[in-house]
C-alpha cells in the first residue's frame, strides 16, 4: 500500500477518534422569578423617557414662575374709604354681584335637540316651506335656545345665592325667592312619628299578623267565587218561573253550606292558636275582635254584592247571550186575554231572587261568640246596604220590562185583531144582523166570515220565541176559535129556525086540501100511515082513497128533512168542503123538492 493511502487512513482514524463537546444543560432556576429578572421584564424605555420629559417640563415651569414673580409689582393696599362710601349695604351688593357673575359663568347644559325637534313637529309644514320661512324658523330656534340658557342661569343663581334686600340691584324678573334661614338638622318630627307609630300598632289591629292571614284566607276563598253559578241558565232552555226560583234557591243554600263548612272552620282554627293574640293587651281584646268581625263582615258583604251584580247583569238587554228563557202562555179565561204567568208574577220572581241572595249568610257567628259558646249567639253584620238592593231592583225592573217588550207587542196584536170577539162587539153585531131581514146568501157570507176567522186563528203559530220568553199561544188560539165557531153556529141555528118556520107555514097551507082523518075505533092501535086495523094484511093508502093522515105525516117529515138538509148544506159550504157550484146544484135540488112537496097533492 502506498504512503498516501496510509496517510488517508490514518487521517480517517483520527477523525473518528475525535470527541464531541459536552452538552450544556440549562440551570435549574431558569424559571424562577428572581429580582433581577423581574426588573428586566418590567423595564420600559418609554416610561423612562416620559419621566425625563415631565421632569424637564416641571423645571421649565419653575423657571418661568420665578421669572414672572421677579417682574410683578406688589399690589397697593386698599384705600381707607370713608364710612359713607363703604357701607355694609354696598359691600353686600358688590359681593352678590361678584358671586352672581361667577355662578353665571359656570357651564350650562344647552337645550336638547330632541326638544327642539318636538317643537318643530307642532308647526305646520306650510309655515316651514320657503327660504324666508326656514330662516325665520332658525331664528326662532336660536331665540328659544338663548331663552333656555338665560332661564337656566337665572334658576341656578336663585338656587345658589340669596339676593340681599337692596333696592338698587338690578331686577332679575319675577319675585325673588325667600332667603333661607339656614339648614336645620334637628328632627322634631321624629318623636311625633314614633309616638304615632306606637299608637297605630296599639290601636290599628288590621296590621296585626293574624289579621293579614285572615285577609289572605278571605281573598283566596272569595276572590273568584259567587253564590250563584249563572253561566248555564240559558242552555237549559225554556223554564218555569217557579223552577228557576227553586233551582237558584237550592244553589244558594248549597253554596252557603259549602262556605260554612270550608272557610268558617279555617277562620276559627286561625284564632284558636296561641300566636293569634300575640301582642294584644287584655284591655284591647274587645277592640281586636271587633276588627276581626268588621273584616269578616266586609268580605261576606262583598261576596253578596258581587253575586247581586252578576244576577243583575244576567238580564242586561244589551247582552242577551246569558238571558234565561221563561215559559209563558197566552190564555183566554172569562173572556179575557192575559199572560200566564203575568208580567207582575215574573217581576216578583226576579225580585224575590235578589232578596233571596240578600238573605244568605245572615247567620254567621262572630269569632268570640263561637269561642265562648254562649247560648245566645252573636252574628256578623252581613246585611247588604239598602242602596245596593234598591239599585239592583231598579236595574232589574227596567231590564225585565225591556226584555218583555216583544211578548207585549205580540199580545197587543191579538188584542187589536180579535178582541171584538170577546168584548161584546161580535154579539151586538150578530143581534143587529138577526134583527134585519137578510137573504140566504147574506147569511152564508156572514157565517163564512166567522168560519174563515176561526181558520185564520188556528193557522197562527203555537209558539213564539223572544229573547227572554217562549210564548205558548195554543190556549188563546183554541178559545178564540171556539168563540168564532160559536157565533157561526148561532147564525146557523137562527137560519135553521127560520127555515123550519117557513116549512111549517107551507105545511099548514097544504093541510086544508086534505080530508080530515076519519074516526077509527082502533085509533089507539091502528097504523098512523093508513089507519089500517091491527093484524090487517093491507097496509098503505088504497088507490083512489085519500084519508089525509098519511099526507099530514109525509108533509111533516118532509119539512123536517128540508130543514136538516139545508143546515147540512150550509155547514158544508161554509166549511169549504164543497165548491160553490156544487152547492148551487144541491140548493136547486132542495128547492125542487120543496116545490114538489107544496104543489103535488
Amino acid at each position: 500500500m502506498s504512503d498516501p493511502n496510509k496517510a488517508a487512513i490514518a487521517a480517517e482514524k483520527e477523525a473518528l477518534n475525535l470527541k464531541l463537546p459536552p452538552i450544556v444543560r440549562p440551570p435549574e432556576d431558569i424559571g424562577v422569578d428572581t429580582p433581577a429578572q423581574s426588573k428586566l421584564l418590567s423595564y420600559r424605555r418609554s416610561k423612562e423617557q416620559q419621566k425625563t420629559i415631565n421632569q424637564l417640563v416641571i423645571e421649565g415651569a419653575k423657571r418661568n414662575l420665578d421669572r414672572t414673580l421677579g417682574k410683578r409689582t406688589p399690589s397697593s393696599p386698599e384705600p381707607d374709604y370713608p364710612p359713607t362710601m363703604t357701607s355694609e349695604i354696598k359691600k353686600k351688593a358688590f359681593n352678590y354681584i361678584y358671586l352672581k357673575q361667577c355662578v353665571e359663568s359656570s357651564p350650562i347644559v344647552p337645550i336638547q335637540q330632541e326638544w327642539l325637534d318636538h317643537m318643530l313637529m307642532l308647526v305646520p309644514e306650510s309655515l316651514k316651506e320657503g327660504k324666508e320661512q326656514e330662516e325665520l324658523v332658525q331664528s326662532l330656534i336660536n331665540e328659544v335656545s338663548r331663552d333656555f340658557e338665560k332661564s337656566m342661569k337665572r334658576y341656578l343663581v336663585r338656587s345658589v345665592l340669596v339676593r340681599p334686600d337692596i333696592n338698587w340691584l338690578e331686577d332679575e324678573g319675577g319675585p325673588i325667592p325667600e332667603s333661607p334661614v339656614g339648614l336645620d338638622y334637628s328632627k322634631p318630627w321624629h318623636s311625633n312619628y314614633l309616638q304615632t307609630r306606637n299608637q297605630i300598632l296599639a290601636n290599628l289591629h288590621i296590621v296585626h299578623p293574624t289579621m293579614k292571614m285572615l285577609l289572605d284566607l278571605g281573598y283566596t276563598t272569595f276572590a273568584n267565587t259567587v253564590l250563584l253559578d249563572l253561566t248555564g241558565i240559558r242552555g237549559k232552555g225554556p223554564i218555569d218561573c217557579e223552577s228557576l226560583r227553586n233551582d237558584l234557591s237550592i244553589q244558594a243554600r248549597k253554596a252557603e253550606e259549602k262556605i260554612m263548612n270550608t272557610w268558617y272552620p279555617k277562620v276559627i282554627n286561625l284564632f284558636t292558636k296561641k300566636e293569634a293574640l300575640e301582642g294584644i293587651k287584655p284591655e284591647k281584646l274587645d277592640a281586636f275582635y271587633n276588627c276581626v268581625s268588621t273584616l269578616m263582615s266586609n268580605q261576606l258583604k262583598d261576596l253578596l254584592k258581587r253575586t247581586v251584580e252578576g244576577f243583575v247583569k244576567l238580564f242586561d238587554p244589551e247582552d242577551q247571550r246569558r238571558l234565561p228563557i221563561f215559559k209563558m202562555e197566552l190564555t183566554l179565561d172569562d173572556d179575557k186575554m192575559e199572560f200566564y204567568p203575568t208580567f207582575q208574577d215574573l217581576e216578583d220572581v226576579v225580585f224575590g231572587l235578589v232578596e233571596r241572595i240578600a238573605e244568605a249568610l245572615q247567620n254567621v257567628q262572630t269569632v268570640p261568640s263561637w269561642l265562648s259558646g254562649t247560648s245566645t249567639p252573636v252574628n256578623l253584620d252581613t246585611e247588604l246596604p239598602e242602596h245596593v238592593l234598591q239599585w239592583a231592583l231598579d236595574k232589574l225592573k227596567v231590564a225585565v220590562h225591556c226584555n218583555l217588550e216583544g211578548a207585549r207587542k205580540h199580545y197587543e196584536t191579538y188584542v187589536e185583531k180579535y178582541s171584538w170577539l170577546i168584548d161584546g162587539t161580535a154579539v151586538k153585531l150578530i143581534e143587529t144582523f138577526q134583527a134585519e131581514d137578510h137573504t140566504f146568501d147574506e147569511y152564508t157570507k156572514f157565517i163564512g166570515k166567522f168560519f174563515n176567522l176561526a181558520s185564520e186563528i188556528m193557522l197562527l203559530p203555537q209558539w213564539v220565541h223572544f229573547p227572554m220568553v217562549r210564548l205558548d199561544c195554543e190556549d188563546l188560539k183554541t178559545g178564540l176559535t171556539n168563540k168564532a165557531r160559536t157565533f157561526a153556529n148561532m147564525l146557523l141555528n137562527d137560519i135553521a129556525s127560520k127555515h123550519r118556520k117557513e116549512n111549517e107555514n107551507s105545511t099548514s097551507l097544504l093541510l086544508p086540501t086534505c080530508h080530515p082523518p076519519p074516526s077509527c075505533t082502533y085509533a089507539q092501535s091502528c097504523n098512523p100511515m093508513d089507519c089500517s086495523p091491527p093484524g090487517s094484511s093491507v097496509h098503505g093508502i088504497l088507490p083512489g082513497k085519500n084519508t089525509g093522515v098519511g099526507c099530514h105525516f109525509l108533509l111533516q117529515q118532509f119539512s123536517y128533512f128540508t130543514v136538516w138538509f139545508s143546515i147540512c148544506l150550509g155547514k158544508l159550504a161554509l166549511s169549504n168542503l164543497i165548491c160553490p157550484l156544487s152547492f148551487s146544484v144541491l140548493f136547486c135540488f132542495w128547492l125542487c123538492h120543496r116545490v114538489w112537496g107544496i104543489f103535488v097533492p
